[in-house]
C-alpha cells in the first residue's frame, strides 16, 4: 500500500496544476448538481416490514386523512374565565373555522363537538388532520395554521401550536458552530508553527468537506434525506478531514526538517502517513456503511452520508494535499533556529536520547509504574460508564425541542391541561371487517381495549391498564375501522412501551374472537418499533464492529494482543461516552450548562452511530501512535523504550488532532436540534477519553505491561496474513529518486 500511495503523492506533486484543476472540475459538478436537482429534507422515521409501518401504508391506502400528519390547536382561557364563556368560545369556533380552510387540511374537530375541554374548562384541544404525510404538506401550510389563531389571541386566549406536522424543521447551522473552526486553526498554528502549513491544511479539509456535503445536499432530491444527516456528515466530515491532512502534513514537515527535499518528503508523507489515512479512513467508512444492515432507511442514509464525506476526505487529503505541496514547495521548511526547527530536531533524536518532548516525557511517566496507570485508568473509565447500564432509547418528539418553539409549547401545555398520553394516541387499525357486523366488532375492541363507561366523565371500567379511553371510528365503507387509544403516559414512557405490547396481544385475541385484522400504528408505535429495533441491532453491531477491529489491527500490526487490547480500550471508551450522554440527556446533570432542553430517553440511533463514529477515530489514534511504536521496535529499540520512542514521535500529532475533533464536535453541543446536540456531545467526550486517557495513557502503559508479548505472533499466522506495510517499510527499495533540480 505504501508503495502506491508513495507513487500517488509523486504524481499529485509533480503534476499539481492537473490534480488542482480536477479537483475544482468536481467541486462545480456538485455545486451545479446540487442547485438544479436538490430535494427537500424528510424527517420522517419509517421502518419498513414492521407491524405499525405496514398498518400506517395500509391505513394510508383506506383512509389518507386517517394516515396523514396531524396538528393541535390549544387555547387556554384568562386566569378566572374558561374557554365555554361566550366571547371566547365564539373566537375558538372562528379559528376552527378559519383552520379548516388552511391549504391539506382535511378536518378540525371542534373541541365543543368532541367535549375535548379540560377538566377545569380553562384549555380547549381542537385535532388538526391534513390530508398528506407532514413531508408533503404545502410550504406555508403550518406557517397559515398558525396565523389562522390569530381570533382567539385577539380574545384574549393564549393559542400553541403543535403536533407531529411540525417535527419536521431543518437543523440550522449557525456562528457557534464555526467556533470549532477557529480553535482547529488555533491548534494547526501552534502545531506547525507556520500560517502557511496551518491554512493549507484547513483548506484541503473544507475543500473535502465542501465537495462531499454538496454532493449530499444534491442527492436530496432522489432519496430520502433527513435534516440530520447533511449536519453529521458536516460535523464529521470537518473533523476527519482536517485531521487527516494534519498527519501527512506533519510528516511533511518534520522529513523536510531532517533535509528531505520537498518532492522525496511529499510522497513519503503519502506513503507512510496516507497508508495509515487511508486505513482509518476505511474503517469510518465501513463502519458508517455498516449502519445499513440495520435496515431502517433514514438512518441507512444518514451512514451512507457521513461515509461518502469521509471517503472523500480520505481522496482529498491523498491527492489534492501534494499537489499544494508542490505548489508550496521549499516554504514549508521550518526556518533555521525557529521553534519548529527545534522541535523537529529532538524528534529525530535516537531512541536511547533523554526526553526532550512532551510526549516522551508523558510517556516515560506512564511507562515508569505501569500496572498503577492501568488501574486508575480503567477502574476511572468504568466509573464513567456505571450511568449507561440505565440507557433507555426513544425516537425525538415534540417534548425535546426548544423550550421556546411553537411545538414545545402546545406540547407542554396538552400535557398540563389533558394529560401526557394525549400527545401520543395509538392507533389501532381494524380491516376486513364484515360490514354487517362492523359496527358491534368495532365497539367490542373498543371496550376490551379501552372499558366500559361507569357514567362519570371520563370513568371506564375494565380495559388495558395504562389506557384513559380507546375512541371507534368506522371508515367509509363499512370495512375498515380505527380506535384512537390515548394513554395514561407520554410518548417515550416505558408504560406507553409496554401499552404497545399489550395492544398487540389483545389484537390477536380479537382476531381470533372476530376475523378481523388487528394492527397497531401510529406515529407512536413507529417509534417505539424503530426504537426496538435499534435496541436489538446494538449488540449485533458491537459484535461486527469489535471483530472488524480485532482483523484490521491484526493485519496491521501483526500482533495478536495489540488488537484485543485497541479493542478493550474502544469498549472503554464507548462505556465512558454512553454513561456522559445519560448523566446530562437522561439524568439532566448540567443539562442548563449544555443547553437541554428536557431529560428522557436518549436518541434511539445516538448509540450505534456513536460506535460507528468512535470506532474509526479510536482506530485512527491507535494507528498513528502504535505503529511509531512498532516501528522503533523492528529496528531494535527495547519494548519499554520503543513504547517512549513512538510517544516522542506521534504523540504530538494524536494531540493536535484530538483537540480539532473535541472542537469540532463541542461547537455543535449548542445546536438547538437535540438529535445533533447529543451525538456530538457523546462524540465530543468520546474523543476526549479516548485521545487521552485511552491511546495516550492506557496503552503505553498496557503495551510496557506486556513487554515483548505484545508483538508476538505465530509464525503459521505470520505467513497466511498479508503484508500491508503501514509503516513504510518497503520504500526504501522501491521510491524512484528524485531527478536533479526538482523542488
Amino acid at each position: 500500500m505504501s508503495t502506491l500511495l508513495y507513487r500517488l503523492g509523486r504524481a499529485a506533486y509533480r503534476r499539481r496544476a492537473l490534480f488542482s484543476a480536477a479537483w475544482v472540475v468536481v467541486l462545480g459538478v456538485v455545486v451545479t448538481l446540487f442547485l438544479t436537482i436538490g430535494g427537500e429534507f424528510d424527517d420522517e422515521f419509517t421502518i419498513p416490514g414492521s407491524e405499525s409501518q405496514a398498518a400506517l401504508d395500509l391505513l394510508g391506502q383506506a383512509s389518507p386523512g386517517a394516515a396523514g400528519a396531524g396538528a393541535q390547536l390549544v387555547f387556554i382561557a384568562p386566569e378566572g374565565t374558561t374557554v365555554a364563556d361566550p366571547q371566547l368560545a365564539a373566537a375558538v369556533g372562528q379559528v376552527v373555522a378559519a383552520a379548516a380552510q388552511v391549504p391539506d387540511v382535511a378536518a378540525v374537530q371542534d373541541p365543543f363537538t368532541s367535549q375535548a375541554i379540560s377538566p377545569d374548562g380553562r384549555a380547549a384541544l381542537a385535532t388538526v388532520q391534513y390530508g398528506v404525510s407532514a413531508d408533503r404538506l404545502s410550504p406555508d401550510a403550518l406557517e397559515q395554521l398558525q396565523e389562522a389563531g390569530g381570533a382567539a389571541t385577539a380574545a384574549g386566549l393564549e393559542v400553541e401550536v403543535g403536533g407531529n406536522a411540525f417535527n419536521t424543521g431543518a437543523v440550522t447551522v449557525g456562528p457557534t458552530e464555526l467556533v470549532g473552526v477557529v480553535v482547529a486553526v488555533l491548534v494547526l498554528v501552534l502545531t506547525f508553527g507556520s500560517l502557511l502549513a496551518a491554512g493549507m491544511n484547513l483548506l484541503t479539509a473544507l475543500v473535502g468537506v465542501g465537495i462531499g456535503l454538496t454532493g449530499l445536499l444534491a442527492l436530496s432530491g432522489v432519496i430520502t434525506l433527513s435534516s440530520t444527516a447533511p449536519t453529521l456528515a458536516l460535523m464529521i466530515g470537518l473533523a476527519v478531514g482536517i485531521d487527516y491532512t494534519l498527519f501527512i502534513l506533519s510528516r511533511h514537515r518534520s522529513q523536510l526538517a531532517a533535509g528531505m527535499a520537498p518532492e522525496e518528503s511529499a510522497a513519503r508523507a503519502t506513503g507512510t502517513a496516507g497508508s495509515a489515512v487511508v486505513f482509518a479512513g476505511l474503517t469510518v467508512v465501513i463502519a458508517l456503511a455498516g449502519l445499513a444492515v440495520v435496515g431502517i432507511p433514514f438512518l441507512t442514509v444518514m451512514g451512507l452520508g457521513a461515509a461518502g464525506t469521509v471517503l472523500v476526505a480520505v481522496l482529498v487529503a491523498l491527492t489534492l494535499l501534494p499537489a499544494l505541496l508542490g505548489f508550496a514547495g521549499a516554504r514549508l521548511v521550518p526556518g533555521p533556529g525557529s521553534r519548529a526547527a527545534r522541535r523537529e530536531q529532538a524528534l529525530t533524536e535516537h531512541t536511547g536520547a533523554p526526553a526532550r518532548t512532551g510526549g516522551a516525557r508523558w510517556g516515560a511517566f506512564v511507562t515508569r509504574r505501569p500496572a498503577l496507570v492501568v488501574v486508575v485508568c480503567v477502574v476511572g473509565l468504568l466509573v464513567m460508564a456505571v450511568p449507561a447500564l440505565q440507557l433507555r432509547l426513544a425516537l425525538p418528539d415534540a417534548g425535546t425541542a426548544p423550550a421556546e418553539s411553537t411545538e414545545r409549547q402546545a406540547y407542554d401545555a396538552v400535557s398540563r391541561y389533558f394529560g401526557p398520553g394525549v400527545n401520543g394516541p395509538i392507533l389501532v387499525f381494524l380491516s376486513d371487517l364484515d360490514p354487517a357486523t362492523a359496527e358491534q366488532t368495532v365497539n367490542e375492541a373498543a371496550v376490551t381495549i379501552g372499558g366500559t363507561p361507569t357514567g362519570a366523565p371520563g370513568q371506564f371500567d375494565g380495559g388495558l391498564d395504562d389506557v384513559v379511553y380507546a375512541a371507534p371510528q368506522l371508515l367509509p365503507g363499512g370495512t375498515n375501522a380505527i380506535l384512537q387509544v390515548v394513554p395514561e403516559s407520554g410518548p417515550q414512557d416505558e408504560a406507553t412501551t409496554d401499552l404497545v405490547t399489550a395492544l398487540r396481544d389483545a389484537g390477536r385475541d380479537l382476531e381470533a374472537r372476530t376475523g378481523a385484522q388487528v394492527a397497531v400504528t401510529g406515529q407512536t408505535a413507529v417509534a417505539i418499533d424503530v426504537s426496538d429495533r435499534l435496541t436489538r441491532a446494538l449488540l449485533p453491531f458491537t459484535l461486527v464492529v469489535v471483530g472488524l477491529a480485532l482483523v484490521l489491527l491484526l493485519l496491521v500490526f501483526r500482533s495478536v494482543l495489540v488488537p484485543v487490547k485497541a479493542a478493550l480500550g474502544f469498549l472503554l471508551s464507548v462505556g465512558a461516552s454512553f454513561g456522559a450522554v445519560v448523566a446530562v440527556f437522561q439524568w439532566g446533570w448540567l443539562m442548563d450548562l449544555f443547553g437541554v432542553p428536557a431529560t428522557g430517553p436518549v436518541i434511539s440511533f445516538m448509540p450505534i452511530l456513536l460506535m460507528a463514529v468512535l470506532f474509526g477515530l479510536a482506530m485512527d489514534y491507535e494507528v498513528f501512535l502504535v505503529s511509531r511504536m512498532r516501528e522503533e521496535f523492528v529496528h531494535g529499540g527495547a519494548p519499554r523504550a520503543s513504547v517512549v520512542a513512538g510517544m516522542r514521535h506521534a504523540s504530538r500529532v494524536v494531540v493536535a488532532a484530538a483537540l480539532i475533533m473535541f472542537a469540532v464536535f463541542a461547537s455543535f453541543v449548542h445546536i438547538d436540534d437535540v438529535t445533533v446536540k447529543a451525538i456530538a456531545f457523546g462524540l465530543a467526550v468520546g474523543v476526549l477519553v479516548d485521545a487521552f486517557v485511552v491511546r495516550m495513557t492506557l496503552v503505553p502503559a498496557v503495551l510496557a505491561l506486556m513487554g515483548r508479548s505484545a508483538w508476538w505472533l505465530p509464525r503459521w499466522l505470520d505467513r497466511a496474513l498479508p503484508d500491508l506495510d503501514v509503516e513504510g517499510a518497503r520504500l526504501e527499495a522501491a521510491r524512484e529518486p528524485a531527478p536533479a533540480g526538482r523542488s
